[in-house]
Parts: C-alpha cells; sequence; structure tokens
C-alpha cells in the first residue's frame, strides 16, 4: 500500500426538499471554503462508520450511510495523495449544528451552491455524478 495515499470520505446528505448539506471548512485545506462533510478514514473504521463520524462530528446530525456516489482523488501536501469516496446519507436524527472543523453548516438549493466558494472541484465533479442539490 502507499504511504503516501490517504483514504477520505464524505457525504451527499440531501433534505426532503433535495438540497444539499454544506459545511464550512474552519481548518486547511481549504479554510473558509465550502465543502460537503467528511474527512479522513480513521484505522479500523470501514467508510460507513465514518461518514457517520465525520457528519456527526461537522453537523451535529445522525446520518444513515447509503450507496457510494464515485471517487475522487486529490493532491495533498508534502505528496500525499487524498483518494476521495463520496456517498449518500440520509440525516435520521439531531439538530443541525457546526462544530469539530466546521465554521458553518447548511442546506443549500442548487442556486444557492452555485453562489457559494467551494473546494477546488467540488461543483464539477457534483455534476458529473448528476448529485447537484435541487
Amino acid at each position: 500500500m502507499d504511504a503516501h495515499r490517504v483514504d477520505c470520505v464524505g457525504a451527499l446528505v440531501y433534505d426532503d426538499q433535495h438540497r444539499l448539506l454544506v459545511v464550512r471548512r474552519a481548518n486547511e485545506p481549504g479554510r473558509g471554503l465550502w465543502s460537503i462533510p467528511g474527512g479522513r478514514v480513521e484505522p479500523g473504521e470501514d467508510d460507513p462508520a465514518a461518514v457517520a463520524r465525520e457528519v456527526a462530528e461537522e453537523t451535529g446530525l445522525t446520518v444513515e450511510v447509503g450507496d457510494l456516489v464515485g471517487e475522487v482523488e486529490r493532491d495533498g501536501p508534502k505528496g500525499m495523495l487524498y483518494v476521495i469516496r463520496d456517498y449518500e446519507a440520509t440525516a435520521v436524527s439531531g439538530s443541525l449544528t457546526p462544530g469539530d472543523d466546521a465554521s458553518d453548516a447548511k442546506f443549500v438549493t442548487r442556486a444557492e451552491f452555485l453562489t457559494l466558494p467551494t473546494t477546488t472541484l467540488l461543483a464539477s465533479t457534483l455534476e458529473q455524478w448528476n448529485a447537484l442539490p435541487g
């Protein structure tokens, strides 16, 4: 296994109006930019467990994790390669409160999403996957 490969997950969480859950990143990479909840897979975790943990930490919501939507690779610092697998997830409980490394969290319509400063290639990737909100 390549030591520079970092496994990460993200969550595509939609509400009943098909608005997408986004978080504003409080830390690098992408501080101040909007993205979907997610982060590194911790040792011993499988992807669904990591997705559920990251969503809970960043948004206060408990989710049921669904199907894999897609996978992307992003170059990171010091030769690292982030391999990010994004999953559908459905909020089942909790109240939306930004936490951990999210400075804000909200559900957005497609029009709102397209006006936000988002992380590199997020909008085009979601468009390719037919995963944009609304």
